[in-house]
Protein backbone atom coordinates (compact mmCIF):
# COMPACT_ATOMS: atom_id res chain seq x y z
CA UNK A 1 0.00 0.00 0.00
CA UNK A 2 1.59 3.25 -1.15
CA UNK A 3 0.12 5.35 1.70
CA UNK A 4 1.10 2.96 4.51
CA UNK A 5 4.25 4.93 5.38
CA UNK A 6 2.40 8.25 5.50
CA UNK A 7 1.72 9.08 9.15
CA UNK A 8 -1.20 11.32 8.27
CA UNK A 9 -2.78 8.46 6.30
CA UNK A 10 -2.32 6.25 9.35
CA UNK A 11 -4.16 8.78 11.53
CA UNK A 12 -6.90 9.36 8.96
CA UNK A 13 -7.52 5.60 8.79
CA UNK A 14 -7.42 4.76 12.48
CA UNK A 15 -9.59 1.89 13.63
CA UNK A 16 -12.42 2.88 15.96
CA UNK A 17 -15.17 0.29 15.40
CA UNK A 18 -15.44 -3.47 15.78
CA UNK A 19 -16.04 -3.89 12.07
CA UNK A 20 -12.83 -2.06 11.17
CA UNK A 21 -10.88 -4.00 13.80
CA UNK A 22 -12.04 -7.33 12.37
CA UNK A 23 -9.99 -6.66 9.27
CA UNK A 24 -6.98 -7.36 11.50
CA UNK A 25 -8.18 -9.74 14.24
CA UNK A 26 -10.87 -12.36 14.74
CA UNK A 27 -12.92 -10.90 17.58
CA UNK A 28 -14.72 -13.22 19.95
CA UNK A 29 -18.31 -12.37 20.87
CA UNK A 30 -17.13 -11.29 24.33
CA UNK A 31 -14.53 -9.01 22.74
CA UNK A 32 -17.02 -7.48 20.34
CA UNK A 33 -19.45 -6.80 23.18
CA UNK A 34 -16.62 -5.38 25.28
CA UNK A 35 -15.50 -3.05 22.51
CA UNK A 36 -19.02 -1.73 22.04
CA UNK A 37 -19.65 -1.15 25.76
CA UNK A 38 -16.23 0.18 26.88
CA UNK A 39 -15.95 2.58 23.96
CA UNK A 40 -19.10 4.36 25.19
CA UNK A 41 -17.12 5.52 28.22
CA UNK A 42 -13.49 5.64 27.11
CA UNK A 43 -11.99 7.00 23.89
CA UNK A 44 -10.33 4.42 21.71
CA UNK A 45 -8.57 4.26 18.37
CA UNK A 46 -5.76 2.17 16.90
CA UNK A 47 -3.50 2.92 13.95
CA UNK A 48 -3.52 0.36 11.14
CA UNK A 49 0.21 -0.07 11.74
CA UNK A 50 -0.23 -1.00 15.41
CA UNK A 51 -3.20 -3.24 14.59
CA UNK A 52 -1.02 -5.08 12.08
CA UNK A 53 1.21 -6.21 14.95
CA UNK A 54 -1.66 -8.02 16.67
CA UNK A 55 -2.00 -11.79 16.65
CA UNK A 56 -5.09 -12.37 14.56
CA UNK A 57 -6.42 -15.33 16.55
CA UNK A 58 -5.09 -14.85 20.08
CA UNK A 59 -7.20 -12.55 22.30
CA UNK A 60 -4.35 -12.62 24.87
CA UNK A 61 -1.92 -11.08 22.37
CA UNK A 62 0.12 -8.42 24.25
CA UNK A 63 -0.44 -5.85 21.49
CA UNK A 64 -4.15 -6.54 21.37
CA UNK A 65 -4.52 -6.30 25.16
CA UNK A 66 -2.94 -2.84 25.23
CA UNK A 67 -5.13 -1.30 22.54
CA UNK A 68 -8.50 -3.08 22.28
CA UNK A 69 -11.22 -2.07 24.78
CA UNK A 70 -12.76 -4.85 26.84
CA UNK A 71 -15.66 -5.15 29.26
CA UNK A 72 -13.08 -5.51 32.06
CA UNK A 73 -12.63 -1.75 31.90
CA UNK A 74 -16.15 -1.27 33.24
CA UNK A 75 -15.59 -3.25 36.45
CA UNK A 76 -13.11 -1.65 38.83
CA UNK A 77 -14.03 -1.36 42.49
CA UNK A 78 -11.11 0.85 43.60
CA UNK A 79 -10.00 2.71 40.47
CA UNK A 80 -10.31 6.51 40.39
CA UNK A 81 -10.31 8.91 37.41
CA UNK A 82 -7.27 10.94 38.54
CA UNK A 83 -5.03 8.89 40.86
CA UNK A 84 -2.26 11.52 40.80
CA UNK A 85 -4.58 14.42 41.64
CA UNK A 86 -3.24 16.25 38.62
CA UNK A 87 -6.07 18.74 38.81
CA UNK A 88 -4.77 19.90 42.19
CA UNK A 89 -1.27 20.30 40.76
CA UNK A 90 -2.34 22.59 37.93
CA UNK A 91 -1.53 26.25 38.75
CA UNK A 92 -2.77 27.24 35.29
CA UNK A 93 -4.53 25.27 32.61
CA UNK A 94 -2.28 22.80 30.72
CA UNK A 95 0.47 22.92 33.38
CA UNK A 96 1.03 20.10 35.91
CA UNK A 97 3.63 20.93 38.53
CA UNK A 98 4.75 18.63 41.34
CA UNK A 99 8.49 19.32 41.59
CA UNK A 100 10.39 22.54 42.30
CA UNK A 101 12.46 22.74 39.12
CA UNK A 102 10.36 21.05 36.42
CA UNK A 103 6.84 20.60 35.17
CA UNK A 104 4.68 18.88 32.58
CA UNK A 105 3.15 21.00 29.83
CA UNK A 106 0.11 19.36 28.16
CA UNK A 107 -0.02 20.67 24.60
CA UNK A 108 -2.67 18.35 23.15
CA UNK A 109 -4.96 15.45 23.97
CA UNK A 110 -4.73 13.22 20.91
CA UNK A 111 -2.75 10.00 20.65
CA UNK A 112 -2.08 7.67 17.75
CA UNK A 113 -3.34 4.76 19.88
CA UNK A 114 -5.42 5.25 23.03
CA UNK A 115 -3.80 2.82 25.43
CA UNK A 116 -6.29 1.07 27.67
CA UNK A 117 -4.24 1.81 30.83
CA UNK A 118 -3.57 5.50 30.02
CA UNK A 119 -3.30 7.70 33.10
CA UNK A 120 -5.44 10.42 31.50
CA UNK A 121 -7.97 8.18 29.71
CA UNK A 122 -10.89 9.64 31.67
CA UNK A 123 -9.71 13.19 32.36
CA UNK A 124 -8.17 14.31 29.07
CA UNK A 125 -7.83 11.88 26.19
CA UNK A 126 -9.90 12.77 23.16
CA UNK A 127 -12.13 15.25 25.03
CA UNK A 128 -13.31 17.70 22.35
CA UNK A 129 -14.17 20.39 24.89
CA UNK A 130 -10.57 20.83 26.04
CA UNK A 131 -8.83 23.97 24.83
CA UNK A 132 -5.28 23.78 23.45
CA UNK A 133 -5.48 27.05 21.55
CA UNK A 134 -2.61 29.52 21.13
CA UNK A 135 -4.11 31.51 23.99
CA UNK A 136 -4.10 28.56 26.40
CA UNK A 137 -0.61 27.45 25.36
CA UNK A 138 0.52 31.06 25.76
CA UNK A 139 -0.78 31.10 29.33
CA UNK A 140 1.30 28.03 30.07
CA UNK A 141 4.43 29.62 28.61
CA UNK A 142 3.70 32.81 30.55
CA UNK A 143 3.58 30.76 33.77
CA UNK A 144 6.96 29.21 32.96
CA UNK A 145 8.39 32.65 32.16
CA UNK A 146 7.24 33.94 35.55
CA UNK A 147 8.92 31.08 37.41
CA UNK A 148 12.67 31.19 36.71
CA UNK A 149 13.26 28.17 38.95
CA UNK A 150 11.76 25.99 36.18
CA UNK A 151 14.71 24.58 34.24
CA UNK A 152 13.14 21.44 32.73
CA UNK A 153 9.89 21.28 30.73
CA UNK A 154 8.22 18.06 29.61
CA UNK A 155 5.91 18.38 26.60
CA UNK A 156 3.16 15.83 27.01
CA UNK A 157 -0.57 15.43 26.73
CA UNK A 158 -1.75 13.46 24.66
CA UNK A 159 1.12 13.01 22.29
CA UNK A 160 2.93 16.23 21.31
CA UNK A 161 4.23 14.66 18.10
CA UNK A 162 0.72 14.43 16.68
CA UNK A 163 0.89 18.19 16.23
CA UNK A 164 2.20 19.52 12.90
CA UNK A 165 5.94 20.22 12.74
CA UNK A 166 5.30 23.97 12.61
CA UNK A 167 3.18 23.89 15.76
CA UNK A 168 5.74 21.83 17.66
CA UNK A 169 8.54 24.17 16.62
CA UNK A 170 6.55 27.24 17.61
CA UNK A 171 6.08 25.89 21.15
CA UNK A 172 9.69 24.76 21.50
CA UNK A 173 11.05 28.05 20.14
CA UNK A 174 9.01 30.03 22.67
CA UNK A 175 10.35 27.87 25.48
CA UNK A 176 13.91 28.18 24.14
CA UNK A 177 13.54 31.98 24.34
CA UNK A 178 13.36 31.62 28.14
CA UNK A 179 16.94 31.58 29.40
CA UNK A 180 16.15 29.55 32.52
CA UNK A 181 14.65 26.63 30.54
CA UNK A 182 17.70 24.41 30.11
CA UNK A 183 16.12 21.13 29.03
CA UNK A 184 13.08 20.30 26.93
CA UNK A 185 11.75 16.77 27.03
CA UNK A 186 9.09 15.21 24.80
CA UNK A 187 6.91 12.32 25.90
CA UNK A 188 5.73 10.43 22.83
CA UNK A 189 4.64 6.90 22.06
CA UNK A 190 4.75 7.47 18.30
CA UNK A 191 8.08 5.59 17.85
CA UNK A 192 6.11 2.53 19.02
CA UNK A 193 2.55 3.04 17.79
CA UNK A 194 3.09 5.34 14.77
CA UNK A 195 6.78 5.18 13.78
CA UNK A 196 5.92 6.74 10.41
CA UNK A 197 5.55 10.04 12.29
CA UNK A 198 9.31 10.20 12.91
CA UNK A 199 10.31 11.80 9.62
CA UNK A 200 13.67 13.27 8.61
CA UNK A 201 11.99 16.69 8.47
CA UNK A 202 10.76 16.39 12.06
CA UNK A 203 14.19 15.29 13.26
CA UNK A 204 15.98 18.14 11.49
CA UNK A 205 13.60 20.60 13.13
CA UNK A 206 14.13 19.15 16.62
CA UNK A 207 17.90 19.12 16.10
CA UNK A 208 17.89 22.92 15.89
CA UNK A 209 16.64 23.23 19.48
CA UNK A 210 18.96 21.05 21.54
CA UNK A 211 19.10 19.88 24.23
CA UNK A 212 16.00 17.87 23.36
CA UNK A 213 15.31 14.54 25.08
CA UNK A 214 12.58 12.08 24.13
CA UNK A 215 11.02 9.40 26.29
CA UNK A 216 8.85 6.83 24.58
CA UNK A 217 7.01 3.71 25.70
CA UNK A 218 7.55 0.17 24.52
CA UNK A 219 5.94 -2.45 26.77
CA UNK A 220 6.66 -5.71 24.94
CA UNK A 221 9.47 -6.99 22.67
CA UNK A 222 6.94 -7.58 19.88
CA UNK A 223 6.59 -3.81 19.53
CA UNK A 224 10.23 -3.43 18.48
CA UNK A 225 9.82 -3.78 14.74
CA UNK A 226 12.03 -2.66 11.83
CA UNK A 227 9.79 0.43 11.52
CA UNK A 228 10.22 1.29 15.20
CA UNK A 229 13.96 0.70 14.98
CA UNK A 230 14.19 3.06 12.00
CA UNK A 231 12.23 5.76 13.85
CA UNK A 232 14.52 5.53 16.88
CA UNK A 233 17.60 5.59 14.65
CA UNK A 234 16.40 8.81 13.01
CA UNK A 235 15.95 10.47 16.41
CA UNK A 236 19.23 9.18 17.81
CA UNK A 237 20.96 10.18 14.59
CA UNK A 238 20.29 13.86 15.25
CA UNK A 239 21.58 13.63 18.81
CA UNK A 240 18.32 13.14 20.73
CA UNK A 241 18.86 10.86 23.75
CA UNK A 242 16.06 8.30 23.95
CA UNK A 243 14.59 6.75 27.08
CA UNK A 244 11.82 4.22 27.59
CA UNK A 245 9.09 4.29 30.22
CA UNK A 246 7.29 0.95 30.38
CA UNK A 247 4.18 0.26 32.42
CA UNK A 248 4.02 -3.02 34.33
CA UNK A 249 0.92 -4.74 32.93
CA UNK A 250 -0.55 -8.08 33.91
CA UNK A 251 -0.50 -10.60 31.10
CA UNK A 252 1.73 -8.40 28.95
CA UNK A 253 5.12 -7.89 30.60
CA UNK A 254 4.73 -9.05 34.20
CA UNK A 255 7.50 -11.61 34.14
CA UNK A 256 11.26 -11.27 34.23
CA UNK A 257 11.94 -13.06 30.93
CA UNK A 258 9.74 -10.71 28.90
CA UNK A 259 11.03 -7.59 30.65
CA UNK A 260 14.64 -8.66 30.25
CA UNK A 261 14.17 -9.30 26.54
CA UNK A 262 12.42 -5.94 26.17
CA UNK A 263 15.25 -4.08 27.92
CA UNK A 264 17.90 -5.81 25.83
CA UNK A 265 16.05 -5.08 22.60
CA UNK A 266 15.66 -1.45 23.61
CA UNK A 267 19.40 -1.17 24.17
CA UNK A 268 19.98 -2.67 20.74
CA UNK A 269 17.98 0.12 19.09
CA UNK A 270 19.68 2.81 21.22
CA UNK A 271 16.82 3.42 23.65
CA UNK A 272 17.82 3.44 27.32
CA UNK A 273 15.37 1.64 29.65
CA UNK A 274 14.48 4.45 32.06
CA UNK A 275 11.40 3.62 34.12
CA UNK A 276 9.06 0.73 34.81
CA UNK A 277 5.88 2.27 36.18
CA UNK A 278 3.63 0.43 38.57
CA UNK A 279 0.18 0.43 36.96
CA UNK A 280 -1.95 3.12 38.62
CA UNK A 281 -5.13 2.67 40.65
CA UNK A 282 -6.90 4.15 37.66
CA UNK A 283 -10.51 3.65 36.61
CA UNK A 284 -10.85 0.67 34.29
CA UNK A 285 -7.42 -0.87 34.86
CA UNK A 286 -8.09 -3.54 37.50
CA UNK A 287 -7.35 -6.30 34.99
CA UNK A 288 -3.91 -4.77 34.25
CA UNK A 289 -2.68 -4.18 37.79
CA UNK A 290 -0.12 -6.45 39.45
CA UNK A 291 1.03 -6.56 43.08
CA UNK A 292 4.03 -4.30 43.73
CA UNK A 293 5.85 -7.46 44.88
CA UNK A 294 5.71 -8.65 41.28
CA UNK A 295 7.65 -5.59 40.13
CA UNK A 296 10.21 -6.01 42.91
CA UNK A 297 10.80 -9.61 41.86
CA UNK A 298 11.25 -8.55 38.22
CA UNK A 299 13.84 -5.98 39.32
CA UNK A 300 15.62 -8.66 41.34
CA UNK A 301 15.85 -10.72 38.15
CA UNK A 302 17.20 -7.84 36.08
CA UNK A 303 19.96 -6.56 38.35
CA UNK A 304 23.07 -8.61 37.65
CA UNK A 305 21.41 -10.68 34.94
CA UNK A 306 21.78 -8.04 32.23
CA UNK A 307 23.85 -4.92 31.65
CA UNK A 308 23.37 -2.20 34.22
CA UNK A 309 22.53 0.18 31.38
CA UNK A 310 19.58 -2.07 30.56
CA UNK A 311 18.13 -1.99 34.09
CA UNK A 312 15.40 0.65 34.48
CA UNK A 313 14.18 2.16 37.73
CA UNK A 314 10.93 0.75 39.08
CA UNK A 315 8.72 3.57 40.36
CA UNK A 316 5.29 4.26 41.76
CA UNK A 317 3.92 7.62 40.68
CA UNK A 318 1.92 9.36 43.40
CA UNK A 319 0.46 12.83 44.04
CA UNK A 320 3.76 13.49 45.89
CA UNK A 321 5.89 12.54 42.89
CA UNK A 322 7.64 9.35 41.80
CA UNK A 323 8.76 6.96 44.54
CA UNK A 324 11.51 4.46 43.59
CA UNK A 325 10.83 0.85 44.58
CA UNK A 326 13.70 -1.63 44.68
CA UNK A 327 14.80 -4.88 46.29
CA UNK A 328 16.72 -4.30 49.50
CA UNK A 329 20.40 -5.11 49.06
CA UNK A 330 21.53 -3.45 52.31
CA UNK A 331 21.07 -5.94 55.13
CA UNK A 332 22.37 -3.69 57.90
CA UNK A 333 25.41 -2.92 60.05
CA UNK A 334 27.32 -5.40 62.18
CA UNK A 335 29.87 -3.49 64.22
CA UNK A 336 32.40 -1.96 61.87
CA UNK A 337 31.06 -3.82 58.84
CA UNK A 338 28.18 -3.17 56.50
CA UNK A 339 26.41 -6.33 55.37
CA UNK A 340 25.07 -6.32 51.82
CA UNK A 341 23.48 -8.92 49.59
CA UNK A 342 24.74 -9.37 46.01
CA UNK A 343 22.53 -9.76 42.96
CA UNK A 344 22.74 -13.58 43.26
CA UNK A 345 22.08 -13.75 46.99
CA UNK A 346 25.60 -13.89 48.39
CA UNK A 347 26.39 -11.84 51.50
CA UNK A 348 29.28 -9.40 51.54
CA UNK A 349 30.70 -7.67 54.59
CA UNK A 350 32.31 -4.38 53.68
CA UNK A 351 34.69 -2.88 56.28
CA UNK A 352 33.02 0.41 57.12
CA UNK A 353 34.15 1.57 60.58
CA UNK A 354 32.57 4.50 62.29
CA UNK A 355 34.79 7.04 63.99
CA UNK A 356 34.62 10.52 65.37
CA UNK A 357 35.90 11.76 62.04
CA UNK A 358 33.18 9.95 60.07
CA UNK A 359 30.07 9.78 62.25
CA UNK A 360 26.69 8.76 60.96
CA UNK A 361 24.94 11.83 59.56
CA UNK A 362 22.21 13.19 61.76
CA UNK A 363 19.07 14.05 59.85
CA UNK A 364 16.51 16.16 61.62
CA UNK A 365 12.94 15.42 60.72
CA UNK A 366 11.27 18.29 58.94
CA UNK A 367 7.86 19.36 60.19
CA UNK A 368 4.97 18.44 57.93
CA UNK A 369 3.87 21.29 55.70
CA UNK A 370 0.45 22.71 56.25
CA UNK A 371 -1.67 22.40 53.13
CA UNK A 372 -1.97 26.14 52.67
CA UNK A 373 1.79 26.69 53.05
CA UNK A 374 2.76 24.52 50.07
CA UNK A 375 3.81 26.71 47.20
CA UNK A 376 3.25 24.08 44.51
CA UNK A 377 0.03 22.34 45.43
CA UNK A 378 -2.49 22.06 48.24
CA UNK A 379 -2.04 18.42 49.12
CA UNK A 380 1.59 17.40 49.28
CA UNK A 381 4.63 17.96 51.44
CA UNK A 382 7.20 16.14 49.34
CA UNK A 383 8.55 17.46 46.05
CA UNK A 384 11.78 15.51 45.69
Amino acid sequence: MSDWDDWQWQLANRIDTSDKLERYVELTEDERRGVEEASKRFTWAVTPYYASLMDRRDPRCPIRLQAVPTADELFDDIGVPDPLDEGKHSPVELIIRVYPDRLAFCVGNRCAVYCRYCLRKETMMGKPEQDFSDERVGEGIQYIQEHPEIRDVLLTGGDPLLLPDERIESIIARLRALSHVEVIRIGSRTPCTLPQRITPQLCRMLEKHHPIYLNTQFNHPREITPEAEKACALLAGVGIPLGNQSVLLRGINDNAAVMKKLCRELMRIRVRPYYIYQCQILSGTRHFRTPIECGIEIMRNLQGYTSGLAVPKYVLDTPYGKIPIAPNYVMGREGDEMVLRSWDGKLWREPNPLSKETPLPLVEAEPALEAESCALCDCCALHE
